[in-house]
Order: structure tokens, then sequence, then C-alpha cells
């Protein structure tokens, strides 16, 4: 056969280098979330110098092998998914005395007068419980427990959403509003979450991070309650990222990559600390 018959040896895609090949990708990328805890998609993009389609394909085969959870944006570890599922009373148990010094110094933040959205959990709890020395609020909240350990003395109304009822986390879920007004406003959201990460704030059910995330929409500043357990972790649904928020109390200093992500953002942290 004439040397110029024989075929061409196959050419390597852009993706296929040495440091891109499939397996070798994937190990790379498993290393870095056991060292992480968290990727994002658009880190590994460039830290790879491929597609998107490229590592959510790589994320979508590891998950099916078991060896990551998928989020949104990126993935986590297995081990630092958070559970759904938790009883408020363990809810309120957990961290407790963090939760009080964080929801005495959220308090700080609100001014007389202000009209609140409040979200279900056991940091806006101890939010509510800590607001006794404010006056004139208006509080609006799918948070069943809010309105009998709210200061008597600090309301001027509280509203409670209508929807259907959970019983696990004692919260209505429905739409944001209010019956016989087209629509309304508040000065402050203070907000609950299940976790942050990288990319924002997230809850472990979709219907819940739909409703929070309402919230977030009407209020003109938000504050973020979260106490140190909810770092580098990830649940299912997304809520914001970081430049919806204003204000993040909690009582540890943010991983360096979640700072700097808040940094970036603008979002003014408070540190209590014990």
């Amino acid at each position: 056969m004439p040397a110029t018959d024989l075929p061409l040896p196959p050419q390597p895609d852009k993706e296929t280098n040495v440091n891109a090949l499939p397996a070798l990708r994937q190990n790379r990328l498993l290393d870095l979330l056991l060292e992480r805890g968290q990727v994002t998609v658009v880190e590994l993009v460039a830290l790879f110098d491929v597609s998107r389609d490229t590592i959510r394909r790589d994320l979508d085969f590891m998950e099916q092998r078991g060896l990551l959870v998928r989020t949104h944006g990126g993935a986590v570890r297995k081990d630092q998914m958070v559970r759904v599922d938790t009883t408020l009373g363990l809810r309120m148990s957990a961290h407790a005395e963090a939760k009080r010094r964080i929801g005495q110094a959220a308090a700080g933040l609100v001014r007389d007068g202000e009209t609140l959205l409040l979200n279900g959990g056991s940091s806006t709890c101890a939010f509510a419980a800590a607001l006794g020395e404010r006056r004139d609020l208006t509080i609006v909240t799918n948070n069943l427990r809010i309105p009998p350990i709210t200061p008597e003395a600090a309301v001027r109304a509280i509203y409670v959403l209508g929807g259907t009822y959970w019983s696990v986390p004692q919260v209505t879920i429905g739409p944001v509003g209010l019956p016989g007004v087209a629509g309304f406003s508040a000065d402050t959201a203070v907000i609950g979450v299940t976790a942050l990460s990288v990319a924002g704030i997230t809850m472990g059910r979709l219907d819940e991070a739909t409703e929070t995330a309402s919230m977030v929409a009407l209020a003109r500043r938000t504050i973020v309650l979260a106490d140190h357990s909810k770092f580098n972790t990830s649940a299912f649904a997304m809520i914001a990222g970081y430049d919806r928020i204003e204000h993040l109390v909690t009582d540890a200093p943010p991983p360096a990559d979640i700072a700097e992500a808040l940094e970036r953002a603008g979002v003014q942290i408070l540190v209590v600390n014990a």
C-alpha cells in the first residue's frame, strides 16, 4: 500500500489530552472533592479546560457510581449531603447556644417598625424570641412556632401564611401572599437555611426553597442565619446566590472559599463570639 494511502492516526480531541482523559480527569475530580468537600461546574471547567457538558457528564457518571451527590451547579461528597427530614425538636436542640447568640445578634440588625418575613426553622425561632427590645414590628411567616415565642411587646401584628401544613418542620407551604391584597413588600427577610456552599444558600425541599426564595424576592434586604455546621454542605434546592443577601450572621468565620464568595457579593458577615 502506498504511504499516501495509509490511514491517518486518530487525531486527539482537545478534551482528551493527558490532563483530561476521562478516567484521569474523574480521578482528579474525586481527589479534589474529597479534599474540599464540594466542587462547582464552573471551577472544574476552568481546571480541566473542557466544556460544561463534559463536566456534567463526568458528574452524572460519578453520581451513578455512588461517588458523589450532584447539586445545583456542582457536586458534594456523599457524606456532606445534609438530611432533609429532621424533626424541629432535633433542629432546635442542635447547636442551640450558637443559634441563641445568632438570633440575638440578628435582632440587633432590625429597626423598630420594620416589616419582617421569617421562614421556617430553628434559627428563625431563636431570632423571633430575641426581639424583646424591638417595637412595632409586623411579622409575616410560614413558621407556626413563631407567634407563641415572639415577645408580645415587640409586634404590631403577626400574619401567618396559608398553605399545606408540614408537620415535621411545623410550617405551611404555599404562595407568599396575604388574602385580600394584590401583593406586599417587606423591609427585611430573615431566613434560616439548610446549607451554604460557594454557589449560595440551599434547602432540602423544593417547595420550601421556592417559598423562601419568594421571601427574599419580596424583601428590600435579606439576613441569613446559619451556624457553622451549615458551611461546606449542600442541599437539593437553591434559594439564592450571595448577591441577594446583605448580612450573614453566624457563630464562626466561614471557610476561605465561601468567605471569598461572600466578599465578592458584598455580604456583611457578623460572627458572634461564644
